[in-house]
């Protein structure tokens, strides 16, 4: 298992960024297929993005492809979410997770990631 914490959140204005942050303790963060999702009020938790294990791959959802952005640094234990253009309907609780095994779907589901973060609070004001 790995350990994940979320960090950068906060209030922004529609058109800002944020960029979050994942640290992740455990074991070897190398070994793990990133991503992250999000969860908005009275809404189901969603893909977001997701990133392979040594940044060959990248996967966005419709919603965010163009203004998101994930990477990661293997030596840190980090993985990264540069959101810019940011819209209020951003707003959600966003969740970084790890996955078990290689991605083997642009797509991947929640079922197919192992250990999550506490969540960091993303508002974007109108």
């Amino acid at each position: 298992q790995v350990q994940l914490v979320e960090s950068g959140g906060g209030l922004v204005q529609a058109g800002g960024s944020l960029r979050l942050s994942c640290a992740a303790s455990g074991r070897t963060f190398s070994s793990y297929a990133m991503g992250w999702f999000r969860q908005a009020p009275g809404k189901e938790r969603e893909f977001v993005g997701g990133i392979s294990r040594f940044s060959i791959d990248t996967y966005y959802a419709d919603s965010v492809k163009g203004r998101f952005t994930i990477s990661r640094d293997n030596a840190k234990n980090t993985v990264y979410l540069q959101m810019n253009s940011l819209k209020p309907e951003d707003t959600a609780v966003y969740y970084c997770a790890a996955h078990r095994g290689p991605f083997t779907t642009t797509q991947p589901q929640q079922a197919d990631f192992g250990s999550w973060g506490q969540g960091t609070q993303v508002t974007v004001s109108s």
